[in-house]
């Protein structure tokens, strides 16, 4: 289906800024032009989707609706045990509850906000092993995801195999500007987490477009189809978690896959105490219909052309009109600017990243969102505030949403903003900081 849009006025817009403390989340919807906010639950659902969704079963326990979702996501990945969840962080919740104990490690790439949240919340730790390319936005590696395989040896030797509650990787890695992992990477950390007696876990929510960039880019996979390599990669697990509104292209929902039963048995509790029964964990019949055609619908070959195709068009849009700097090589599910390159006069605790996503919302109603100092927050022990590698705004698309004249439209904002850059040398600071999750709920004001 199709929605109409409207352009605010610049000077109701300036008014929507200020109402919302320059934090976009804050926006109502019918206030953006062009949303770039997310790619989750934003897609457009296909016709299969909706009318399997018609035959939604809502029983309470044992729904036919979970039977069939269950029998999709063992053959799509292999692995036994599904749990339902209303979407990933509940997913996130469940497993950090049994996982992580007190000051235990979880090491990984680059782990995103509400996935480092659960496992502090759990009291847990978590270190960042992604590649040294992985933190530039300019290095040229085509799998700027990968785990540094001997610093997690490292962290073995130093620590402990007790020390560490689990290894996890997100594929594609959102925050390193949505990079991929190789499989000869995942192999390597598989290999390391048993000799060490590790469970290693998949953050999965954009699985299939890291298969799609394993078989364009990784030696030797051209030839094998997406579903062998979505096969392959998830051997090597003991279990995922999923935000099935990315990949899946469903509007809700989650999942909570293992492979082992003991484990299985000990995470039913708490999904029943934080979801719902372990046949429905939060889900209607009609979504967990929805999410099991969007799990076989995220294979298709051409599909997945056409969304890479989509984001590396708008990047290559942006850098043809407006010389912008942008994390290469493009990833998959977004394009992201490097805010500290964009904006080089603003100082780095001054939020640059922030600024654009204000500016781009200021000069063309685009709505985007920041990937950076605000979102990584503070460290949980010292209470400083992070500094990351990069400091990036984000344009995710949409899946099956629009087309090159909205990536025009898109790109002629954002160079708009750049040919101004040179008056926009001061930045933001807190006017609110919310506690936990900042970049959510926080409110900024410009520096005078």
């Amino acid at each position: 289906m199709i929605e109409p849009i409207r352009l605010l006025s610049r000077a109701e817009r300036e008014a929507c800024l200020e109402r919302a403390g320059l934090n976009l989340f804050r926006l109502d919807a019918e206030e953006v032009y062009i949303d770039l906010l997310t790619d989750s639950g934003t897609g457009a659902i296909s016709s299969g989707q909706q009318s399997a969704m018609m035959a939604g079963d809502e029983s309470y326990a044992g729904a036919r609706s979970f039977r069939r979702l269950e029998h999709t996501v063992r053959e799509v990945f292999g692995l036994e045990h599904v749990l339902p969840m209303h979407q990933g962080r509940a997913a996130e919740r469940v497993l950090n509850f049994v996982l992580v104990k007190p000051h235990q490690l979880v090491p990984g790439n680059a782990h995103f906000d509400t996935t480092k949240a659960h496992i502090e919340y759990a009291r847990g730790r978590c270190l960042d092993l992604t590649i040294a390319e992985g933190h530039s936005p300019t290095a040229r590696h085509p799998f700027k995801g990968n785990l540094d395989v001997p610093r997690l040896r490292t962290v073995f030797e130093e620590y402990g195999s007790a020390a560490v509650a689990y290894v996890l990787v997100t594929v594609t890695c959102n925050s390193g500007g949505g990079q991929p992992v190789s499989l000869a990477n995942l192999r390597e950390v598989a290999a390391v987490c048993r000799e060490a007696g590790v469970p290693l876990f998949y953050d999965a929510a954009r699985f299939a477009e890291n298969a799609w960039f394993i078989k364009t880019r990784e030696p030797g996979q051209a030839d094998r189809s997406v579903a062998e390599i979505v096969q392959d990669m998830f051997s090597l697990v003991d279990g995922f978690t999923m935000s099935s509104k990315k990949d899946a292209i469903s509007p809700m929902g989650g999942l909570l896959v293992v492979r082992d039963s003991g484990l299985f048995e000990r995470l039913k509790m708490p999904t029943i105490l934080f979801e719902g029964y372990v046949t429905y964990g939060g889900m209607s019949g009609l979504m967990m219909e929805s999410l099991a055609v969007g799990l076989r619908e995220v294979l298709d070959e051409a599909y997945l052309a056409h969304r890479i195709g989509q984001v590396a068009e708008l990047a290559d849009v942006l850098v043809r009109r407006g010389k912008v700097p942008i994390v290469e090589p493009v990833g998959g599910h977004a394009v992201f600017l490097d805010g500290r390159r964009f904006f080089p006069a603003v100082p780095e605790d001054q939020f640059p990243a922030q600024l654009l996503c204000v500016e781009l919302y200021r000069e063309g109603g685009v709505r985007t969102v920041e990937v950076g100092a605000n979102l990584a927050g503070r460290d949980p022990d010292t209470g400083e505030n992070l500094r990351p590698a990069m400091d990036l705004c984000r344009l995710a698309i949409p899946r099956r949403v629009y087309n090159r004249e909205h990536f025009e439209y898109v790109a002629e904002v954002v160079a708009e903003v750049r040919e101004r850059r040179a008056s926009l040398d001061r930045g933001l600071r807190f006017s609110y900081e919310a506690p936990g999750i900042r970049h959510f709920d926080s409110r900024f004001e410009v520096i005078i």
